[in-house]
């Protein structure tokens, strides 16, 4: 889900998103807190969780000389590893720790964890903030972090959808051709050409790292334009359905036979250091990688990336939706402070700041419409912008593979047990990936676990 995930030599810097970075203060004009709340004093610090992906990693490195040092608020800052973020922001969350004041979050938990109210509902923040043009976040993304009567529950910071990234030279090398909508059979075809084309290079990375946002956001993509599903609309596990096993059995064999070496150890920021390092011929990921892979100072491929919509089978699109979000927990006793930091890391002023100061590829698109219309935005990112907002705007929550489904979400299922069991299973697919079991075994196991969940729903 994506990644989801400064730099080196070509993004060598993500492989350390690992690090804690603390004391790191942040700035900005963010727009006035609610009538009567107790606006933050100077020297106030809050603190933030971030996902370890290159945008967070930006944001980071411009906090404290913008944001701190317009509104005197430090911002301690912690970047994780996705997998490790998502552990820690659900136990502070869920166990109302009160460590964090702004988390980083998706779709799935903000819906889930508004209906727990662990969330605070910055709608009313919104309203009286002028700065933050909400008016202007692009609908599908805006929508998914939004409560049942349309209360705000996090303000997304960049918006994604899935797409396949490819070496447009390797392909010409080679006399290949990449449709604008590829067929996964194809581009299985491709990753056997390309294999080896090159010393050491495999033919696609995929991500193989046990996580239901790892390995399962991508996967799930193929599961559903393949026709499988993790339940039907009653509740009926299909882990081990013959759709679910042919797309995972194709999944499994792609990455193993053509794929990255350490593929089940490979996550994101793996995947996105071995294609920007020149490492694979293509790359099936989220449409975010591409700002960091149009980098040069960071890239050593950039201008050599081509980009094609997310692959289908039987499904006329593929791609998933995704916003990494800020969202301020209830337990919070700097809310307004959380707001403002928010308010700022999401506004037009500060894509602006990124263009400027650090190169106009790298901006945390995919959330607002004005950003397709920066002359230097689309400058930077004319490989990509176009298919981006149309992959994003082409997502279909609601309906993402060929049956009805009892709740939304393309690369996940909207239910609080689906961490757990998605996480569940991606171990034991994990672990077909690296040669330990069949993909049957591992599904086999993984039915019992989904029939586990899917019991409690049906009664």
């Amino acid at each position: 889900m994506a990644s989801r995930t400064t730099r080196g030599p070509v993004v060598a810097g993500l492989a350390a998103a690992a690090l804690l970075v603390t004391g790191c203060a942040g700035a900005g004009g963010a727009g006035a807190a609610p009538e009567g709340s107790d606006a933050p004093a100077d020297g106030d610090a809050i603190n933030v969780l971030m996902v370890g992906n290159p945008q967070m990693e930006d944001l980071n490195t411009l906090a404290e000389d913008n944001f701190t040092a317009e509104t005197g608020i430090d911002v301690n800052i912690t970047i994780l590893p996705e997998n490790e973020l998502r552990d820690r922001v659900t136990q502070d969350v869920a166990t109302q720790g009160g460590q964090y004041d702004v988390v980083t979050i998706g779709a799935y938990e903000a819906n889930i964890w508004a209906g727990n109210e662990w969330l605070a509902d910055l709608s009313p923040y919104i309203e009286e903030d002028p700065d933050l043009d909400a008016d202007d976040f692009i609908d599908p993304v805006v929508e998914s972090l939004q409560g049942p009567e349309g209360q705000q529950y996090a303000v997304p910071f960049y918006g994604e959808s899935s797409f396949l990234m490819y070496r447009k030279d390797l392909f010409e090398a080679n006399g290949l051709t990449m449709p604008e909508r590829p067929t996964w059979d194809e581009v299985a075809g491709f990753a056997e050409a390309l294999d080896e084309s090159e010393p050491g290079m495999a033919g696609i990375c995929l991500r193989g790292l046990a996580g239901w946002g790892e390995v399962f956001a991508p996967l799930t993509t193929v599961v559903n334009t393949y026709g499988g599903t993790w339940f039907t609309e009653d509740y009926e596990a299909q882990v081990n359905s013959p759709e679910f096993k042919a797309a995972t059995q194709f999944y499994v064999d792609l990455v193993t036979e053509y794929g990255e070496d350490g593929a089940s150890q490979a996550g994101f920021t793996e995947c996105l250091n071995a294609f920007g390092q020149g490492d694979a011929a293509m790359w099936y990921d989220a449409t975010s990688a591409a700002g960091s892979l149009e980098d040069p100072e960071v890239s050593t491929v950039a201008g050599n990336v081509g980009y094609a919509f997310a692959p289908v089978k039987e499904t006329e699109t593929s791609g998933w939706l995704w916003a990494w979000s800020f969202a301020v927990p209830e337990t919070s006793e700097k809310k307004d402070a959380a707001y403002e930091f928010i308010s700022w890391a999401s506004s037009a002023e500060y894509e602006q700041l990124v263009g400027e100061e650090l190169g106009w590829s790298r901006v945390p698109s995919g959330k607002r419409e004005s950003t397709y219309e920066i002359a230097e935005y689309q400058e930077a990112a004319g490989a990509f912008a176009d298919i981006t907002l149309q992959a994003i705007q082409e997502a279909k929550p609601n309906d993402p593979g060929v049956q009805p489904r009892p709740t939304v979400g393309v690369q996940y299922v909207a239910i609080p047990e689906f961490s757990d069991l998605g996480t569940r299973v991606a171990q034991e697919v994990s672990a077909a990936i690296a040669g330990q079991q069949t993909v049957d075994e591992a599904l086999e196991k993984g039915q019992t676990y989904a029939e586990e969940v899917a019991a409690d729903y049906q009664e």
